[in-house]
């Protein structure tokens, strides 16, 4: 067989842009957005249901107002989120959950959590500090530029903060 019959298989290197797309769309898993968004809402809002928890807590217990629970509040949930992390299970909720896990306290404690985990093995100092950092430092060059920018927004147009 001389193979003059055959039609010639589409080689990725000659295919159009818009001929890739359409074999990409079609090979595409569904996505189930009804059922992520329902995740993602029930998971956040049960982190943050156990957070008005223990806030409530801190004002019943030791009769502190909602501005000075709050501190206390953030320390619990930062500190059980990096112990779910450390045993794995916040992980596999955030597997389940998606974006609803990434309520920023907790999400954010998992991600240094689990750099921190992976990295300690090269040591603590350029190991577990340095890929912790890495990922913490645009945080907070964020956080500071963003609350420098609003600090001027407030002195020029004479806003006093509380």
């Amino acid at each position: 067989m001389s193979g003059s019959n055959q039609k010639p298989k589409s080689d990725i290197t000659t295919m159009s842009s818009a001929e890739y797309q359409a074999i990409a769309k079609k090979h595409e898993p569904p996505r189930a957005i009804f059922k992520n968004c329902f995740r993602a809402f029930l998971v956040g809002g049960l982190i943050c249901l156990i957070g008005q928890c223990i806030q409530k807590f801190f004002m019943s217990v030791f009769h502190m107002s909602t501005t000075e629970a709050s501190n206390p509040t953030v320390a619990v949930l930062i500190i059980l989120s990096v112990i779910l992390t450390s045993f794995g299970v916040y992980d596999k909720i955030a597997q389940w959950a998606g974006a609803g896990s990434a309520v920023p306290v907790t999400g954010f404690a998992n991600s240094m959590c689990s750099a921190a985990l992976e990295h300690r093995a090269e040591g603590l100092v350029l190991g577990v500090g340095a890929s912790m950092f890495k990922l913490a430092g645009s945080v907070i060059v964020f956080g500071t530029v963003a609350a420098f920018i609003i600090g001027i927004i407030y002195a020029i147009f004479g806003i006093e903060g509380r």
